[in-house]
């Protein structure tokens, strides 16, 4: 068991608390202490005795805690947030505020330092992979960022990193930041996005959860994919496609796929037609996103007369289609722009 509390679910603090001779009522104010009152030290945790809170002291056990090293904030009122880890290990975070009734505020996450896949699209992985991010890291990005928001009603895990290849710390993760004891975010309200591997997809499919899945798609042909994407080299989308079905057979749940949208490579309306011929059959709603460009990636945007046509004809086809724009570019915030390096501020609004 994790000596970092942070990192422990419900259960797993009250089987802590247990092994210690504690009472059971103590394993939610010891859980409570530190997901919703964001305890520093265990001393701070007053409900529990003095004499258990010197024993887990005594034992090694801890509260991590991410340091905030710098925050951005675009005119366009997206925040990034760049986080350090114990060992130094950097990490970023995105803030977006949908203006409307309830003001929606959505955080996107990272899961890994770096990362693996090696998409085209995506600056992230063009850094390298450091390692993997515990349960309490992935979800201290919340509380961190929640200093700068009333209440963060929506997670992504669509920042740095492939989820699904840091599995079981995100699912943690997301447990415990559903927890009603601590950050009391419904399940329905997180969503976890995958570059698309089949076995982890239907693995996920078991999960007692009904967190929502995202899955990276960005091509409906596996030739035009692996130019994107090298996982589509070890993965074909057919292979793809029949994970996702038997992930909503078992589940009944709707399933988003992201395409980002690439200049004459994706964006045709043969393209669209190909995309829809795909995905028939599944229940499925289609982001429609603007591409980002980054050092060394020759790829351009799509203009946005051809994505609003390549979304016309998505709908009439009857696939929901959302386009999502541009949000955070003037600080490297929008997607596939996180990197985890010291900010370079293109506006004013610079801690």
């Amino acid at each position: 068991m994790s000596k970092d509390l942070k990192n422990l679910t419900f259960q797993q603090v009250r089987q802590l608390v247990a092994e210690f001779g504690g009472r059971k009522f103590l394993a939610k104010y010891l859980f409570s202490f530190i997901h919703a009152h964001h305890a520093r030290q265990i001393d701070e945790i007053t409900p529990l005795p003095k004499d258990l809170r010197r024993r887990l002291t005594g034992q090694g056990y801890f509260i991590s805690q991410l340091e905030t090293v710098e925050t951005l904030v675009d005119p366009d009122g997206t925040v990034k947030f760049l986080f350090a880890a114990a060992d130094g290990v950097r990490l970023e975070s995105v803030l977006l505020t949908d203006a409307g009734e309830k003001q929606r505020k959505t955080l996107c996450i990272s899961c890994q330092a770096g990362c693996r896949m090696a998409c085209a699209l995506c600056a992230t992985g063009r850094g390298g992979f450091q390692r993997n991010l515990t349960a309490a890291e992935i979800a201290d990005q919340v509380y961190q960022a929640a200093r700068c928001a009333e209440k963060i009603n929506n997670i992504v895990y669509m920042g740095m990193g492939e989820p699904f290849d840091n599995y079981d710390e995100v699912i943690r993760s997301a447990r415990i930041l559903n927890h009603h004891a601590g950050a009391n975010i419904g399940q329905r309200h997180i969503t976890i996005s995958t570059c698309g591997i089949p076995h982890i997809i239907e693995r996920f499919a078991d999960e007692a959860l009904q967190v929502r899945l995202a899955v990276s798609l960005h091509a409906a042909g596996d030739r035009k994919r692996r130019r994107i994407m090298p996982v589509a080299a070890k993965y074909p989308l057919a292979e793809l496609i029949s994970a996702i079905k038997t992930y909503q057979q078992k589940t009944a749940r709707r399933v988003s796929f992201e395409y980002c949208m690439i200049k004459n490579l994706n964006d045709s309306p043969a393209d669209a037609r190909a995309l829809i011929g795909l995905i028939k059959g599944i229940n499925a709603a289609i982001n429609l996103i603007e591409y980002n460009p980054h050092e060394g990636c020759t790829f351009a945007a799509a203009a946005r007369p051809t994505i609003r046509n390549f979304k016309d004809i998505l709908m009439q086809a009857g696939v929901e289609t959302i386009i999502r724009h541009k949000r955070g570019r003037k600080i490297n915030a929008a997607c596939g722009q996180l990197t985890a390096t010291l900010l370079h501020p293109q506006s004013p609004n610079h801690t």
